[in-house]
């Protein structure tokens, strides 16, 4: 994530685009192949929301749409992460089941084997209606971002483990082309693998091979494995190293801790005052398929990683 704020300020064509011109919507996901893994009695008075969202989601969020800190310094890093947190909006509890979806897993398959569903885990009540998905659209109202969809979303038992931003860019007009081939270009986009494949890639139109003006989309792709020869280290080797060294970069201040839990308090308070249930996903597949209307009015979809 560190390499975030490399790309966005240390390279001049990205950061004139990045902000609601020419960007159509964001998605940032943290998908887990595993399931509560023993620890059923803890997630069970959790959930995905407290457990992945509060922290992991909205930190990368926040280093997302960061303004440019006046400095490399902790300090000055971690105020502009505390402006975006407090600059989205607060999701009202009779809102929640609007901009908020939430999933819990049932039996199924995960990488050719047979699992069981959340209410079957050791630890866990077996009427649980604790969540072990859940997909978000938020707004961040500010002048760089007002208009631009943030959609979240983190879930165990999905297909594969991956953690990716992906940035959709704005169509351009197309009267250059005649209709079936203006209808078949994709908008471009930008994605960042944080893990576990850590890098970068573009996707972008080409014109495909013959007399006939057709667009294909196409991308360019960067991995850390290739081009440095080296793994990145341990996140929490690294956390142990800053602590040594005094360096509270990468670690979460108090004022970024309370705007977090503001937002996710409001959402809480909304499942306790609903009396719907979690929408049920078989485990192995990307969740439940009512996360599909938060992109109600946003051309795409979610990624399928």
């Amino acid at each position: 994530m560190q390499n975030l704020l490399a790309f966005r300020f240390s390279n001049e064509i990205f950061e004139p685009l990045w902000n609601q011109k020419y960007v159509d919507h964001v998605q940032i996901t943290a998908a887990e192949s595993l399931g509560v893994e023993g620890r059923g009695g803890y997630y069970d008075s959790a959930g995905a929301l407290r457990d992945m969202v509060q922290n992991h989601l909205l930190q990368v969020l926040s280093l997302v749409a960061m303004e440019p800190p006046v400095a490399g310094e902790a300090d000055a890093i971690r105020d502009e992460k505390v402006k975006v947190l407090r600059a989205i909006r607060r999701i009202r509890p009779e809102e929640v089941d609007r901009y908020v979806i939430r999933g819990q897993y049932g039996p199924g398959l995960v990488l050719g084997k047979r699992v069981p569903g959340y209410r079957q885990e050791e630890g866990v009540r077996p009427d649980s209606r604790t969540q072990t998905f859940v997909a978000l659209r938020l707004a961040v109202e500010n002048w760089r971002w007002a208009g631009v969809p943030f959609l979240l979303r983190t879930g165990k038992r999905l297909p594969k483990r991956a953690t990716e931003v992906y940035l959709q860019f704005r169509k351009p007009p197309l009267h250059l082309f005649d209709e079936e081939t203006a209808s078949s270009v994709a908008p471009n986009a930008l994605v960042i693998n944080v893990q576990p494949d850590e890098g970068v890639s573009l996707r972008f139109g080409a014109k495909v091979p013959g007399p006939d003006l057709k667009v294909r989309r196409v991308k360019m792709e960067f991995r850390y494995g290739t081009s440095f020869g080296t793994p990145s280290p341990e996140a929490y080797e690294r956390l142990l190293l800053d602590a040594m060294a005094g360096d509270p970069t990468l670690f979460t201040r108090s004022d970024e801790v309370q705007a977090a839990w503001t937002l996710v308090t409001e959402i809480l308070r909304g499942w306790e005052e609903s009396p719907s249930e979690p929408h049920q996903y078989p485990a192995g597949s990307w969740g439940p398929p009512e996360a599909d209307r938060l992109f109600e009015g946003i051309d795409g979809s979610w990624r399928r990683l």
